[in-house]
């Protein structure tokens, strides 16, 4: 059997893709999968931030492009970076159990609190932004984007006094050991699907779909769907400042959301518990309640 892969180029994505593909093929002995590697308007655009041209789907949009015209078979994606909506024709196919969702400060020396005032933090994402300075209100924040030896690389050179990245991505690079603090979901909500992994196909590709199934998590697919459907619920997009969290417990799922009007004004978090959900349908219930109460405060 033989599959290919579409995936960014980037050394994050192919680390998390090649380890990906390392499990999907012990599930699946004998399968061979060859590479495809795309460059995404996400990727190419490095000047702007991601509000303005024109959200986070720009880093998967021309791999859905090669899924859908038949180059490739599958993709591994940051489920992060995936829209709510699923481009037509294409499929979820599995949501392997997730790596640590937290954000992670990374510094010169020292942790949050240990931060000069007025401390330059780099950063593009405005939920991000918005959380840290709840904490810390005398600190400033700059765009930053690039990919994680880039962002780390003008940390070191002086520009920043702190970046934030995704503990996920770091573990993933086995850069582990350069966090300063790992910053927990008290101090920083995760953004929807955080640490998780998509893993999508073509709708109508039941032998891929079938392959593939074999390395979804449950507990992984049911919270990451609850944060998912509250991201729908409120409209969310890489123009509204949005996050979810969701903890799925022995006899309990704990949600907490976060949101914010477009321009960063208006914060606000909420929060439901509920008996541990039996499949994705009773979070996404959940979730789409929180996300009513949240979004009935946009201005």
């Amino acid at each position: 059997m033989k599959a290919v892969l579409a995936t960014r180029r980037s050394k994050l994505a192919l680390a998390q893709a090649r380890a990906y593909v390392r499990f999907l093929i012990e599930k699946n002995p004998g399968l061979e999968v060859e590479e495809l590697h795309v460059v995404t308007s996400g990727d190419r655009i490095q000047d702007r931030s991601l509000q303005e041209i024109g959200g986070k789907g720009l880093f998967i949009k021309e791999i859905e492009e090669a899924l859908l015209d038949g180059r490739a078979d599958f993709a591994v994606h940051s489920i992060k970076d995936v829209p709510a909506e699923l481009a037509d024709g294409l499929f979820l196919a599995a949501i392997p159990k997730r790596e640590d969702p937290c954000d992670v400060l990374i510094t010169r020396g020292g942790g949050l609190a240990a931060l000069p005032e007025n401390a330059l933090i780099g950063t593009s994402s405005m939920r991000r932004a918005l959380q840290l300075k709840k904490n810390r209100p005398d600190l400033r924040t700059e765009p930053l984007r690039g990919n994680v030896d880039t962002r780390i690389r003008k940390l070191e050179e002086g520009h920043l006094d702190a970046i934030v990245l995704a503990y996920a991505g770091m573990r993933r690079l086995d850069l582990g050991a350069r966090v300063d603090e790992v910053l927990t979901p008290e101090l920083m909500l995760p953004a929807v699907g955080q640490g998780a992994l998509g893993i999508e196909c073509r709708a109508d590709d039941s032998r891929m779909k079938s392959l593939l199934a074999a390395t979804d998590d449950t507990d992984t697919r049911i919270a990451v769907e609850g944060e998912r459907a509250f991201m729908r619920a409120v409209g969310g997009s890489c123009q509204l400042p949005v996050a979810a969290y969701c903890i799925l417990g022995t006899d309990e799922l704990w949600l907490r959301g976060l949101l914010a009007d477009p321009d960063g004004t208006n914060l606000r978090t909420g929060e439901r518990r509920a008996q541990r959900p039996s499949n994705a349908d009773e979070a996404r219930a959940v979730a789409v309640a929180l996300g009513a109460e949240l979004g009935a405060a946009l201005r």
